[in-house]
């Protein structure tokens, strides 16, 4: 029986940094994703801003069992114009204009179709879909505040044992589980992420 499971992590954190620091440190998936505890390996694919993650989990009876997420990663800037200017296209406004009125900005990571499936049960390999925006916002020269908001999405092969119990407690259950381990993973990996700034701490 296969279903599929939903995750969620998220939370807010004040950076002791420039603004230009954080987002260039927080670009970085490899770096920061090599803090995540369940993360075995990330690599950029042959497509623009597209990254391969691998990650490796275990299931009940401790099999590990690995899920592969394929993400696009873009940028959003947030620009905060004043009112004279609101009315103008974005198209018109200069480079200079943007850069005085940028108040933060915003990584995207995006689920990446393939157009070959990655699924393979028998090797317990899954796919893994995920979802993230990641909010930098300017407070003041040496600081930045983070909104980190995720969801993950996972297809995979039930274990027996929990087949006698009806699907809508099952899914509240796996999913529930899966949100308590990820926000757990998500804390410890912005918990080391700390030690490269002296320091951060919740907002």
């Amino acid at each position: 029986m296969e279903m599929e499971a939903t995750g969620k992590s998220k939370g807010e954190w004040i950076f002791p940094a420039p603004f230009e620091r954080t987002v260039d440190y927080l670009s970085d998936q490899k770096k920061i994703l090599g803090f995540n505890p369940f993360c075995h390996n990330v690599e950029l694919t042959d497509e623009e801003d597209v990254y391969r993650w691998h990650f490796r989990v275990t299931d009940p009876q401790n099999n590990p069992f690995d899920v592969l997420f394929y993400v696009h990663q873009s940028h959003e800037l947030l620009v905060a114009l004043p009112e004279e200017l609101q009315t103008l296209d974005p198209a018109e406004l200069d480079d200079d204009t943007i850069s005085r009125h940028t108040v933060g900005r915003k990584i995207k990571w995006h689920h990446h179709q393939l157009s070959n499936p990655v699924d393979d049960p028998k090797n317990h390999v899954f796919e893994g879909k995920a979802f993230a925006d990641m909010v930098m916002e300017a407070m003041e020269p040496e600081k930045t505040k983070v909104h980190f908001d995720l969801r993950i999405d996972v297809s995979f092969v039930l274990y027996p044992a929990f087949r006698i119990l009806p699907e809508p407690i099952i899914r509240t259950m796996t999913n529930a589980g899966m949100s308590m381990i990820m926000q757990t993973a998500t804390n410890k990996m912005f918990h080391s992420i700390s030690k490269d700034f002296g320091g951060i701490h919740h907002a």
